[in-house]
């Protein structure tokens, strides 16, 4: 199953992907309107009976006629990690964190595949891409032990942690440089993880103007899904629709003298899961 969110007159709306059409939730008797309501609501039987009416349904929309959202527009907290690829901590001179390395963003930063990253007029000259794999969490969690972590988890989806490094490297907090207007595109669509083998078997790839610049598996991550889930829900309890971004492999630009510039197109795909694209603009 595939949820995205869209945008229409009166706001966002959810919906279920089917190849390239999308099944508004609304024409389903859905118990939500939103991603984050339906996480709420149903548990994987519950959604998987949902995509099984979706795909019996004739109220279908072209994909190519819809403008997306983030497909979880307003979650409760997005947590990203930091250092989390021992290759990426080498590339930027920083030993490898003992524990999971995390920070903030918030739901300002949050963009949908096709919509535009703004350079803040502030700080354009550094603004860099990272290839992310991010999860969002279905169920409440707290203190839940590694093993059972990834029955909290409702899927994945590409995530792109934009950063302006300028900031970023101000405050050794990182989150200035990092929670800025549309610097977290993320989508296309919500992947449940029935869809996914397994989620330390992904690749990941960011292309600029049609241009591999990064390359990476998330095999070679430090903390793997289940282990983070489970860290952060020591002291976090996480909520339905909750964005946890697992950090990105070597080849940002910043270690390449290489910043994104208005005009630019950035896509980062994780494989089987999907391409978030976004181009560049001048605010």
């Amino acid at each position: 199953m595939r949820l995205l969110t869209y945008r229409t007159g009166e706001g966002t709306q959810a919906g279920i992907l089917l190849d390239e059409d999308v099944v508004p939730v609304s024409a389903l008797d859905a118990p939500a309107s939103s991603v984050r309501g339906l996480l709420r609501a149903l548990d994987a039987d519950g959604l998987a009976a949902l995509a099984r009416r979706a795909r019996d349904s004739t109220a279908r929309l072209p994909l190519a006629s819809l403008t997306l959202a983030a497909p979880v527009p307003n979650p409760e907290k997005v947590v990203c990690l930091g250092l989390n690829y021992s290759d990426h901590a080498r590339e930027t001179g920083q030993a490898p964190p003992a524990a999971p390395l995390w920070f903030a963003k918030f739901a300002n930063s949050l963009i949908g595949s096709g919509e535009d990253i703004r350079l803040p007029p502030a700080h354009p000259d550094y603004v860099d891409y990272e290839a992310e794999l991010a999860v969002v969490v279905g169920r409440s969690a707290s203190r839940v032990q590694p093993a059972d972590a990834l029955a909290y988890v409702a899927g994945a989806m590409a995530f792109n942690d934009v950063s302006a490094r300028d900031l970023q490297m101000q405050n050794p907090l990182w989150t200035s440089g990092k929670a800025i207007d549309t610097f977290a595109p993320c989508g296309p669509a919500l992947v449940t993880l029935e869809e996914i083998a397994d989620l330390q078997d992904l690749t990941l790839h960011t292309r600029v103007n049609g241009e591999q610049v990064q390359s990476g598996t998330t095999k070679d991550q430090i903390f793997g899904v289940a282990d983070t889930v489970a860290w952060l829900s020591r002291t976090l309890t996480l909520k339905p629709g909750d964005i946890i971004a697992t950090g990105t492999p070597a080849g940002i630009g910043a270690a390449q003298g290489r910043f994104l510039r208005a005009g630019d197109t950035v896509e980062v795909e994780v494989g089987g899961v999907g391409t978030v694209v976004n181009r560049v603009r001048a605010e």
